[in-house]
């Protein structure tokens, strides 16, 4: 399988859950606003034997001329984004939810982005997203996707086409859900954002923005024991460093 990491570039994040782009090696991290976070946003693209599958969307900008930023960047990776055919959300929070759809503001309508593609998205999470909404959430940007025709929404634990095993892991958001890919002995782990970063696997940390903090160190444990004795590959939608990890 081949991985390609998607970045969107580095943002800082404060409680206002606004993402303001950060340029690293020239912005100070201590002029933003006190308690902010520093991460990429990074979708991935998984080519398989029988996919192309994008893992989350992104945070929808789009460029100068108006291309989506996510569309461009699968551009660049000689992908046409008319060929993905499966798109997995983890979850709905607007940084990766963005690219889910995109609007013309002449014909005032939205379109999905990824039209040949079957989207995948916990029901529950979704029917949480647009009742919660901002500032984590954004329904303008997601509503589309409870009227599309190619979207399949998931419930519990299951398995699509019998290689990719999606699982409710909860603690980020309350209907959070992790993909395992696999195929021809390798396995690929995608944690959303339960495990967004390298370094969080590796220490006992517990953050005040995850819906239960305590479980999300819990489950980056158990994952990467586990990863380590299967000999998983990790990817890290938050990481600027190590956006992709193997054992």
């Amino acid at each position: 399988m081949q991985i390609i990491p998607l970045s969107e570039g580095a943002f800082t994040i404060d409680s206002t859950k606004k993402f303001i782009p950060f340029i690293v090696g020239k912005d100070d991290l201590q002029q933003r606003t006190v308690g902010s976070l520093l991460v990429e946003v990074q979708p991935f693209v998984i080519i398989t034997s029988k996919d192309i599958l994008l893992i989350d969307a992104g945070l929808g900008f789009c460029n100068a001329d108006g291309t989506m930023q996510i569309h461009q960047n699968l551009l660049d990776n000689n992908i046409n984004p008319l060929d993905v055919t499966k798109v997995l959300l983890s979850h709905l929070h607007k940084d990766h939810s963005g690219g889910v759809a995109r609007e013309d503001k002449i014909l005032g309508q939205s379109f999905m982005s990824f039209p040949n593609a079957t989207y995948y998205l916990n029901k529950q999470e979704f029917e949480f997203a647009l009742a919660k909404g901002k500032p984590s959430y954004t329904p303008d940007e997601f509503a589309i996707l409870g009227k599309a025709d190619n979207v399949i929404f998931t419930e519990g634990n299951g398995k699509i086409d019998d290689y990719i095993t999606y699982e409710i892991s909860g603690a980020h958001s309350p209907y959070h859900q992790t993909f395992m890919i696999e195929e021809d002995g390798q396995k690929i782990f995608y944690g959303g954002d339960v495990a967004p970063q390298l370094q969080q696997m590796k220490s006992r940390f517990i953050a005040k923005y995850d819906y239960d903090g305590k479980m999300c160190m819990e489950l980056r444990q158990q994952w990467w024991q586990k990863g380590e004795a299967e000999k998983w590959t990790f990817l890290f939608y938050h990481d600027i460093k190590t956006p992709v990890f193997s054992f």
